[in-house]
């Protein structure tokens, strides 16, 4: 598969726009490229260059924080069932019209934007975990399958747990690497990977990494807060524009 020097410059630009987000709030990498990547080309094509970028940026944030054990021993059913189910979600891959699965990843980019704007009270007694974590992370999965999103409804559920913020950016770190690896198995399961998009997945870390260092240079001159408003205002106008093209089309 190649691409011609315009399409390869947008793969490029749009990675290092989403490291660079991740480098000045810590997260964002995956919703940014994957909504920006869908928007223009292949749902399935986009999901497999996102996988070399984000295992390699979520890695340390994933194994490094303090609390990995605790976390593992408090959300391994989570974990599981998110990486699991999301064999069968990518079923659907080549079998469901790809606009349809674009405009379902636009939907979820919408729900997670309105979550991080309006920021409601979300909250989950202990005693549920032992139902809700192993239910959250099966949906999770089976979205993460359709649409290569992680983050609906898995990132809210890590928030209504209470966790610190150290936690809470480390949890969110195993869930994506969880989904990064259960996604990449599947698709490679079903004889979706090939070297030559491995090899532009690979490439796609250099300037993911890239707008993770200048990310992080502008960390401290920029509000965290101010960016974040900016951020998920972006990402809600983003899956709108996915799901006004679907409707349109």
């Amino acid at each position: 598969m190649t691409f011609d020097p315009l399409t390869l410059a947008w793969i490029v630009a749009v990675f290092l726009l989403a490291g660079m987000v991740k480098g000045v709030i810590g997260l964002g990498l995956p919703s940014i490229s994957l909504g920006l990547l869908a928007a223009t080309l292949d749902l399935t094509l986009a999901m497999i260059l996102l996988l070399a970028p984000n295992l390699v940026t979520n890695l340390w944030q994933a194994l490094h924080g303090g609390h990995l054990r605790a976390l593992l021993r408090r959300l391994w059913p989570f974990l599981l069932c998110a990486a699991i189910a999301i064999w069968p979600g990518s079923a659907a891959l080549g079998a469901v019209d790809g606009r349809a699965l674009a405009a379902l990843l636009g939907l979820l980019l919408m729900v997670y934007a309105l979550l991080g704007l309006l920021r409601p009270p979300l909250r989950l007694a202990a005693r549920h975990e032992v139902w809700a974590g192993p239910l959250t992370g099966i949906v999770n999965g089976i979205l993460t399958g359709l649409t290569g999103s992680f983050v609906v409804p898995g990132v809210p559920y890590l928030q209504a747990l209470g966790l610190s913020r150290d936690q809470f950016v480390q949890a969110m770190g195993l869930l994506f690497m969880a989904s990064t690896l259960g996604l990449g198995a599947s698709l490679g399961g079903r004889s979706m990977l090939g070297p030559e998009t491995l090899a532009m997945s690979a490439g796609c870390v250099v300037p993911a990494l890239a707008g993770m260092a200048l990310g992080r240079r502008l960390r401290h001159r920029l509000s965290e807060a101010a960016f974040k408003r900016v951020f998920y205002l972006g990402l809600l106008l983003l899956g709108l524009y996915i799901v006004a093209r679907w409707l349109l089309a």
